[in-house]
């Protein structure tokens, strides 16, 4: 474990503009508390559309000089901060598990993946490269240049902020571009001002990253629609997300997308299953962050012939999961991050009885503290099955066989992550090629990320792909340039 030797960072109530430290000139403040106590942990004054415009300034001017450092420049940088993130992991640890409501276990997997993302991204600049292709023109030449995409608008959740956010931001910077950054109201300090912290330790030129805290009313059209950006990197509700591509695509500048939207992933349990491997997995794979992540486990699919064994050994697993303060190392389920989706839960919770599901487990609600409810006899058009839940409730829906599970778990609008568990590794891969999903993980669960594989997924859950060489094709424009070496003749 690291050992944190440096000064805490603080001023977290100021916006980061144009390499400076600024207070927000809106009249509205955005209250930051901690979801579990509620405790304020910071009061910050929230930007105007002018802060808006100064950031976007900044970037645009800062961008073309970061553009020509040689790619060893940029990836020295990204090193560096790879390096200040591991010096201040607990502080990061411990920011993430009172701003966001995060268990040490999930605030651990989260720095992990804020950590890889951003060593993968120093490998970048000199992982971008153009082409040489022939032409049928003679004397020609055909040159296929990739360059930045310019300024890069991001606006990241507050479900895995430090991790969704670098996501986006690492490689834009390390393939020369800028960034402006609006993070999630609930989560503005590990979703954008702790990040600023750490890439202004690490020496990134000023006015590269901009993390701008304002009101959706007030900044939320502006920063996708702003004529500087280039291309909008969106986190978030597809109901949000599908308003951002309209914008993004209907207005006076159009601008490229990549929209990592809700999900409804599927859990599939066939007949022919570890039993017992399968349980462990449905529980870590539904209620990690307390089900608030977008690949959460949202259906449990089982076979017929081990449904009720299945639901038995769950419902046995999930008594044990201890439901409390997020800083405790056993606690497995913290708190919802606000109490609008509390609600959001209870009126689910409501709606699951109303349509005839049966409640197995269940607990009392204390403040933003949502214990399990497992519900049965659920069938796929019911609210629990069709809608996203990102919240600690899960639906477990009886397939009458293999076919039949398939079918359930591609009804959806969504089409994020995926699961399947049999012990028949082919008939595994013949059954996950059959989801229409982005992702599919054989035998494991659906909460998955790894930072050189492909992220993204189909449908309603979104557009584009991040990681690996997918990020670099998101993150830079294709330039084709020709030659024409020797005279060519014209019909006029």
């Amino acid at each position: 474990m690291s050992t944190n030797t440096t000064s805490a960072y603080s001023d977290f109530h100021l916006q980061f503009i144009s390499g400076e430290w600024q207070t927000g000139k809106d009249n509205s403040t955005n209250t930051n508390t901690n979801p579990y106590n509620g405790d304020t942990l910071v009061e910050i004054q929230q930007a105007t559309k002018d802060q808006l415009n100064e950031a976007y300034d900044a970037a645009t001017q800062a961008q073309e000089a970061w553009a020509k450092q040689t790619p060893a420049e940029r990836s020295a940088v990204l090193y560096k901060v790879v390096n200040i993130l591991d010096q201040r992991q607990e502080e990061i640890v411990d920011w993430l598990i009172k701003e966001s409501g995060s268990t040490r276990i999930k605030a651990m997997v989260e720095f992990g993946a804020t950590r890889a993302i951003t060593l993968e991204a120093a490998t970048f600049p000199n992982r971008v490269h153009g082409e040489i292709r022939p032409s049928n023109t003679p004397g020609k030449e055909n040159f296929i240049y990739r360059e930045p995409i310019g300024v890069v608008a991001v606006i990241s959740p507050w479900n895995f902020p430090l991790h969704l956010t670098q996501r986006s931001i690492a490689p834009a910077l390390a393939l020369g571009n800028a960034v402006v950054l609006k993070p999630a109201s609930d989560t503005p300090v590990t979703g954008g001002l702790l990040l600023a912290k750490v890439f202004e330790e690490a020496g990134l030129p000023k006015g590269l990253l901009n993390v701008v805290v304002g009101s959706g009313s007030e900044i939320g059209d502006a920063i996708v629609e702003h004529k500087a950006s280039s291309f909008v990197s969106f986190t978030g509700s597809t109901s949000v997300g599908k308003h951002i591509g309209e914008l993004a695509n209907g207005g006076e500048h159009i601008k490229q997308v990549a929209l990592e939207l809700g999900g409804n992933s599927p859990f599939v349990v066939l007949k022919d299953a570890d039993i017992d491997q399968a349980v462990k997995a449905a529980v870590f794979g539904k209620f990690l962050h307390q089900g608030q992540i977008c690949m959460a486990i949202n259906r449990i699919i089982v076979e017929n012939e081990v449904y009720d064994e299945f639901v038995e050994r769950f419902l046995s697993h999930v008594k044990t999961l201890q439901v409390g303060d997020p800083n405790d190392q056993g606690t497995a389920i913290g708190p919802i991050i606000n109490e609008k989706q509390v609600q959001s839960l209870r009126d689910k919770i409501d709606e699951a009885q109303k349509e005839g599901a049966k409640m197995l487990l269940s607990g009392e609600i204390n403040g933003q503290l949502v214990p399990p409810h497992v519900f049965t006899e659920v069938t796929r058009e019911m609210d629990i099955a069709y809608n996203e839940i990102f919240g600690p409730l899960i639906g477990i829906i009886r397939a009458k066989n293999e076919e039949d599970a398939l079918s359930i778990a591609n009804d959806s609008m969504y089409g994020l992550s995926s699961a399947v568990f049999t012990a028949d590794m082919q008939k595994g891969l013949r059954f996950a090629r059959g989801i229409r999903a982005g992702m599919t993980h054989i035998n494991d669960i659906p909460v998955n990320d790894e930072s050189n594989v492909a992220f993204g997924g189909e449908k309603n859950s979104g557009i584009g792909r991040f990681n690996g060489e997918w990020v670099l094709e998101e993150f830079t424009r294709t330039h084709w340039i020709s030659m024409q070496n020797e005279p060519r003749e014209y019909p006029f």
